[in-house]
């Protein structure tokens, strides 16, 4: 076995621009699971809205635990297609609706 076969079996392979993977579904879904959750925590801090503080907290502890999920398993760095930069996202997105929840949340208890 040559060195020139060794060395191209330990480089990852990157994925297709078109192919979804297990990977980038994750990071997709986790990314749009906090987006959801920073919209509902935005809407409850500005008009009131307690449903909106628990969707907020919940949707952003979902996020950023399937971001960790898909960032701690994802094989190979950012730009190989496995869906590492999108679990960053849902992971800083996810962490913006817990803030969000929480503090509505906190809020309401305080007033209510």
């Amino acid at each position: 076995m040559s060195v020139r076969y060794a060395l191209a079996e330990v480089q990852p392979v990157a994925a297709s621009v078109f192919h979804v993977s297990a990977g980038r579904a994750g990071a997709t879904t986790a990314a749009v699971l906090g987006l959801i959750g920073v919209a509902a925590g935005w809407r409850a801090l500005r008009r009131s809205w307690r449903p909106g503080a628990a969707v907020a907290l919940s949707a952003g502890l979902i996020a950023m635990a399937l971001g960790g999920l898909v960032a701690a398993t994802a094989s190979g760095g950012l730009g190989t297609g496995n869906g590492l930069g999108g679990a960053y996202v849902g992971l800083l997105v996810g962490l913006i609706a817990t803030a969000l929840g929480g503090r509505a949340l906190a809020r309401f208890r305080t007033t209510g």
